[in-house]
């Protein structure tokens, strides 16, 4: 994806594909290479495809919270002169798209949740993160996934950097508590745009059950499950999530 990275005022994003727009939102621990299969497949298919880098770590410690990523997706929005957006988020960027939505919903034209935060979430499970601690983040990253394979020792490099720095530490537990503060049950009902939900038979982040409730609270949602498949189904199965998501987009005339 490196090659259709731009950095532009205060955004770094990827962009391909010209069409109607399609913005992702990664998740807390999550890097815009893990949407790689579904940026190459939409850009392809009749759609501008963005996936703008979210600023976990970079904004002032009071501000890091989904409020203020919610504002940053907007400033992005603005910046780029989009309408009528379609927003596909996991885990923690399906709740920044639900935040959105709320807040400015003459912007969004459709939602895709996987795995998405916003009612519940199971992302520390009972346990402080350890720092130092690699084998902890090596289960902690298997945890994620049915298949524990997909935790490559990369990854697993990636979250262990991020909770063995203090700076990135701290702001990852403050948009975790933030997340838990901004429960969107009661908002829910309010958002009409077509909704898609994809989840993952085997989530143990935001359970099947979390699903259920999405789809119960929204009004016009369509609810796909993906068997033998965790919390990241874009990045467990890639060409199963992109079939669905290329079917709803078209059935629903996205």
């Amino acid at each position: 994806m490196t090659e259709f990275l731009k950095k532009e005022d205060k955004f770094t994003y990827a962009e391909a594909g010209e069409g109607s727009p399609i913005i992702i939102l990664h998740g807390l621990m999550g890097a815009l290479s893990n949407f790689d299969s579904t940026f190459n497949h939409l850009s392809q298919k009749g759609y501008q495809v963005f996936i703008p880098e979210l600023p976990l770590y970079t904004l002032p410690l009071l501000k890091t919270n989904v409020k203020n990523l919610a504002k940053f997706l907007h400033d992005f929005i603005e910046y780029k002169g989009l309408k009528n957006v379609t927003l596909l988020g996991n885990s923690l960027g399906g709740h920044i798209a639900l935040y959105y939505t709320k807040h400015y919903s003459e912007d969004v034209k459709a939602l895709v949740l996987t795995g998405s935060s916003g009612l519940y979430e199971n992302s520390m499970g009972d346990s402080y993160p350890k720092r130092g601690d690699k084998e902890f983040v090596r289960k902690k990253a298997q945890d994620v996934f049915y298949d524990k394979a997909i935790a490559t020792d990369e990854l697993v490099d990636q979250v262990y950097e991020v909770i063995n720095d203090r700076n990135t530490l701290i702001r990852t537990l403050a948009i975790a508590k933030s997340a838990i503060r901004h429960n969107m049950a009661k908002d829910l009902p309010n958002m009409k745009q077509p909704t898609c939900l994809i989840w993952g038979k085997q989530d143990s982040v935001t359970p099947p059950e979390v699903a259920e409730d999405f789809k119960k609270l929204l009004p016009d949602a369509d609810l796909f499950w993906i068997d033998k498949c965790g919390h990241a189904a874009m990045m467990e199965t890639p060409e199963e999530f992109n079939e669905i998501l290329e079917g709803w987009l078209s059935k629903r005339e996205i």
